[in-house]
């Protein structure tokens, strides 16, 4: 027998959580009794350590875990060779390449913002298939309350801590704000200005601090060092020239503080860019307080010398954030103000980008919850309104719905990508930065398409907050219809308007929005009919494969109401529409795609106009996943990139590395190994180099079990 004090079971289960083991635990196989996947966890206050052991023979490369609304992830740890990421779900998914096999397991350390949580979880495979799902409860480790005895002084200066002064070009006998990340969580730090000492203050429990400090009227107009010391004496420095007491000051008229973009209601997952005025030269801070009171989020701005400022980053409203009343304050050093919002939940679909701004080359990756058990439609469109890909998903019972797309560096527009997502009549648009911050663009949607003279048309704006925009309505003989309407939108940044469609006769109007150069423009019809002429329709081309885009084409007579719907082999509506012919008659619709899950066999495209009818056929075929396989095909053609070839590969395991080669052996292009999808597919587009020789080109493709090759001639 062997006794353990309290400061002992703490410690080591501290080191639990922070080291773990080096390797992977074993475990006989037949401690399971019969268990395929042992899960337990045991937590001391909101720390908790999680262990998955394996016990079947299918290799576990994956899992992710997840808690009961209202409770929150803060950190997490994991074992050498594990990976993890927390989604803006609020998911932690941890993977790794040497998965979790028969006989073996794995420990995750998580802190949490409640003690003791509940911790959903879910096993998951290499080739992406659910192994097992449950919820573990923690039991508590050890008894009794563990009291701490640690005094020792941590660090909190490191080589990438930094802080900036606002304004950069400060004065003596000035104020200043200091704000800086990146330095060690909930610890005080001093602030100097050479040697002499200007205060003190606090970072965060994320390491961030901002904070006020007077710069002494005596001090000589000079070059000068500000100094941030932990108690270590380990320091960061910046140096900069002091004006002299007085220069520089602003003149005139005192600028009233002001801030707008703050709407009285926000959603999870809303984009918000923050501006206002302020006095010239100075600065302006901005905190948010939660239903608590207590300070979640701090930013500086600086105000320009029109006295007008914005955030320098828009802000996404957290998919975790509780639900509840929040106070933002403002201030600029002589004044403050304070404005309150309330976050809801009446958003049906709730989706956000995993990061606001991503780099060419990146994937996009947007996450986040819609109506459960029931399709959701999806398209991404770049910064030139154009649809870069689209897709009919199901959503399961959770509600979790994951939408990627892989940039690619010099092909992809760089600016503000539009991801629409649509459940029945609830729409939602969600915003990302491609090589740069977002910026809210401008959009309008009609609630229906063709409307009786008699009716008020229904238009749903979307555009930055309290910003006005211009609207011009152009009628069947492309001349305008009227004066334009100026709208200003609310201070969420959406509005409804009413168009009185009185005196329109009947045919195809064109809606244009306008705010300086960007514009945006959507289609409605007045008074159009079903047809009572024959409808032609069909597919350009007889074969797909899940995940394609379908462009459908017909005749009818001119100016007539249809509805196209697709259909799958088991006769079940996947996606309907309604849609119009053009003034000669031609039907063209391109919001068609073979869902990325579709059933193989033959599929439709039925198209009916009162009593007449027709339908297109087109068979969908699976993907072969049976030996690697490359083939290449022209793309669409780029006029300020040049040539572009597609190249396609299918049945491939693991990373994928492609080479492509001239026919005397010359390396033209290597693409570095890069993952398939779990289908085992991949599309690389390629632009052709400018000069590049008129021949033939073989392009390679191996995985770490398979090759293959194919020729492809350039011109």
């Amino acid at each position: 027998m062997f006794s353990m004090n309290k400061s002992s079971m703490r410690g080591i289960f501290l080191l639990l959580i922070i080291v773990f083991s080096i390797s992977i635990i074993s475990i006989p196989t037949n401690a399971y009794a019969g268990n395929e996947l042992k899960v337990t966890s045991e937590s001391f206050e909101k720390s908790t350590i999680i262990e998955f052991s394996n016990g079947g023979e299918i290799e576990i490369s994956s899992f992710r875990i997840w808690l009961s609304a209202g409770s929150n992830f803060e950190s997490f740890k994991t074992e050498d060779g594990w990976l993890g990421e927390k989604t803006p779900l609020g998911v932690i998914i941890f993977t790794s390449d040497k998965p979790v096999t028969q006989g073996n397991s794995v420990k995750f350390g998580v802190k949490t913002d409640v003690p003791k949580p509940g911790i959903n979880w879910k096993a998951i495979d290499k080739n992406g298939e659910q192994i097992s799902l449950g919820k573990s409860i923690p039991t508590e480790f050890g008894n009794g309350v563990i009291v701490s005895s640690d005094t020792s002084v941590n660090k909190g200066v490191f080589d990438d801590s930094f802080f900036k002064i606002i304004p950069d070009k400060p004065n003596a006998g000035g104020s200043i704000r200091v704000t800086g990340d990146n330095f060690g969580s909930s610890q005080q730090f001093d602030f100097f200005l050479n040697t002499k000492k200007l205060g003190s203050f606090n970072t965060d429990d994320k390491g961030y601090f901002v904070s006020t400090f007077q710069i002494p009227e005596n001090q000589k107009a000079e070059r000068v060092d500000f100094f941030i010391k932990d108690k270590t004496s380990e320091s960061k420095s910046i140096s900069l020239i002091l004006g002299s007491k007085g220069t520089n000051l602003p003149s005139g008229e005192i600028v009233k503080l002001t801030i707008k973009g703050v709407p009285d209601v926000l959603y999870r997952g809303d984009f918000l860019e923050i501006s206002g005025t302020a006095q010239p030269g100075s600065a302006i801070t901005a905190s948010v307080k939660n239903p608590d009171n207590e300070i979640i989020n701090t930013r500086t701005a600086e105000v320009t010398a029109k006295g007008t400022w914005e955030l320098p980053e828009p802000i996404i409203v957290p998919l975790d954030t509780p639900f509840g009343k929040y106070t933002a304050e403002i201030s600029d050093g002589r004044e403050s103000i304070t404005r309150t919002y309330t976050v809801e939940s009446a958003k049906v679909i709730v989706i956000a980008p995993s990061n606001l701004k991503f780099e060419p080359g990146e994937i996009l990756k947007f996450s986040g919850t819609a109506l459960p058990n029931q399709k959701i439609d999806l398209i991404l469109k770049d910064p030139l309104g154009d649809e870069k890909i689209s897709d009919i998903m199901d959503v399961n019972s959770t509600g979790i719905v994951e939408f990627e797309y892989d940039t690619i560096a010099n092909v992809d527009k760089e600016g503000t990508w539009t991801l629409i997502a649509s459940q029945g009549i609830h729409k939602e648009f969600i915003y990302a930065g491609l090589g740069e911050l977002p910026s809210i663009p401008i959009n309008l949607s009609f609630d229906k398409l063709n409307y009786k003279p008699t009716e008020d048309a229904k238009i749903t704006f979307a555009g930055k907050p309290s910003e006005v925009i211009t609207l011009l309505i152009i009628d069947p003989s492309d001349n305008p219809k009227g004066d334009a309407i100026s709208i200003t939108l609310k201070p969420d940044g959406t509005q409804i308007y009413s168009l009185d469609l009185t005196g329109y006769s009947s045919g195809i109007y064109s809606a244009v929005l306008s705010k300086g150069s960007a514009k945006s423009t959507a289609t409605f019809t007045v008074g159009l009919q079903t047809g009572s002429g024959e409808i032609s329709i069909n597919t350009t081309r007889d074969s797909y494969e899940p995940g394609e885009p379908i462009l459908v084409l017909g005749e009818t007579k001119p100016s007539v109401l249809l509805t196209l719907t697709l259909v799958d082999p088991n006769n079940n509506e996947i996606k309907s529409t309604p849609v119009h012919s053009d003034k000669l008659g031609k039907i063209t619709e391109e919001s068609f795609r073979v869902p990325s899950e579709a059933t193989p066999g033959v599929w439709k495209i039925n198209a009916n106009s009162g009593a007449n009818f027709d339908v297109a056929e087109f068979e969908v075929t699976s993907v072969q996943v049976e030996g690697l396989s490359i083939s290449v095909e022209e793309a669409e053609q780029i006029p300020t990139v040049g040539k572009v070839l597609t190249i396609k590969v299918i049945g491939a395991q693991q990373t994928i590395e492609i080479e492509i080669v001239s026919e005397d052996g010359e390396l033209i292009e290597e693409f570095t190994p890069f993952p398939a999808d779990k289908e085992g597919r991949l599309i690389q587009p390629w632009i052709v180099p400018s000069g590049i020789e008129p021949g033939n080109y073989i392009f390679k493709v191996k995985d770490g079990f398979d090759t293959d090759e194919t020729t492809f001639k350039i011109d």
